[in-house]
């Protein structure tokens, strides 16, 4: 598994990141929090590139997005706003199937393996760092959990599981908050079902394409008054433009509490709406402050994660400037 601390920077080759010819294929990437502009910069792009006479395929990299019934609570690109662009992995998941970092990578890999096999330059925009992370570095080969073990470990207590983590994991039992349940039950369970803790797999890393394809990538953070503004204004949007239709259809399907589409921005405080226990207002507020807390995290990991050669832009524009003048080079 890979962790939302650990780093990109050993992801992507120093080789495959220098400027110049590459013999590798190319793999823009648009990364930025969300309402900071990376769908459309990443259309300009697109368009800019076919300017040029080079065709271009834009691939979704936002965990929310991936779900075919948030099209509305994840600010899905409409077909006009696509532009004619061919866009991939976009509303691909029902929201009964949870989208795991590992199964949208794979996904990831076959869609830029078609775009490089078509002439055309894949265009990754989002704003989810593990999904990047898994992409490019790869993810560690944890076996599947023994299910008899998984739960046995789920069905004790988090102050028991601790203290088993404690004598078979000591290292993990020190790193984790003792009230952590989900992460504690986790490692309890690795160790158990694997016979090697989760650091010693995490250690190792499959699958990621990062020292294959040449990575052009920009992070758009741009001044946090005005990402703020947008998260506010853009969710306010979304309860004026179906947002209220398209969570009751989703509640309406009764699926797991625990599904990734139902812990997105907006469910539940729309949710709440709907079954009379907040008012417009509050759920509009609730929702707005959701949106602003989750940008917030997301600025903070790819001001600092991504590797330091990565530009930092503050506008969409400068992202498809930067990018379009580092894929002329290719």
């Amino acid at each position: 598994m890979v962790t939302e601390n650990s780093s990109l920077r050993a992801a992507v080759p120093q080789s495959a990141r220098l400027h110049g010819a590459s013999q590798r294929p190319p793999l823009a990437l648009i990364a930025g929090p969300t309402a900071s502009g990376k769908s459309e910069s990443a259309v300009r792009l697109a368009e800019a590139l076919r300017a040029r006479g080079r065709d271009a395929v834009v691939i979704n990299a936002d965990s929310a997005q991936v779900y075919g019934d948030l099209a509305v609570l994840s600010a899905r690109p409409s077909a006009a706003e696509m532009r004619g662009v061919a866009h991939r992995l976009f509303g691909a998941w029902d929201g009964a199937v949870a989208c795991s970092a590992a199964d949208w990578a794979a996904a990831a890999r076959g869609e830029i393996e078609q775009a490089h096999a078509a002439g055309a330059v894949p265009i990754l925009v989002g704003g989810t760092g593990l999904y990047i992370r898994t992409l490019l570095d790869g993810i560690a080969p944890v076996p599947a959990i023994d299910p008899d073990v998984r739960a046995a470990v789920r069905a004790m207590p988090v102050a028991e599981a601790h203290v088993a983590l404690t004598r078979e994991d000591p290292v993990a039992a020190a790193r984790l908050h003792p009230a952590d349940t989900t992460r504690v039950a986790r490692a309890l369970e690795v160790v158990r079902s694997s016979g090697r803790t989760l650091a010693d797999w995490q250690s190792e890393r499959v699958g990621g394409i990062g020292d294959a394809v040449d990575v052009a990538a920009a992070v758009i953070l741009p001044a946090r008054d005005w990402l703020y503004a947008r998260c506010d204004a853009r969710f306010g949007a979304m309860l004026e433009g179906g947002a209220v239709d398209e969570v009751r259809r989703l509640l309406a399907r009764g699926l797991d509490a625990d599904m990734p589409v139902m812990r997105a921005i907006g469910v539940a405080e729309i949710g709440a709406m709907l079954a009379g226990e907040l008012s417009r207002e509050a759920a509009l507020a609730r929702g707005a402050q959701a949106t602003r807390n989750y940008a917030k995290r997301q600025y903070t990991w790819l001001r600092h994660q991504p590797p330091g050669d990565w530009p930092r832009v503050a506008a969409g524009n400068d992202a498809v400037d930067a990018l379009n003048a580092r894929l002329c080079l290719q």
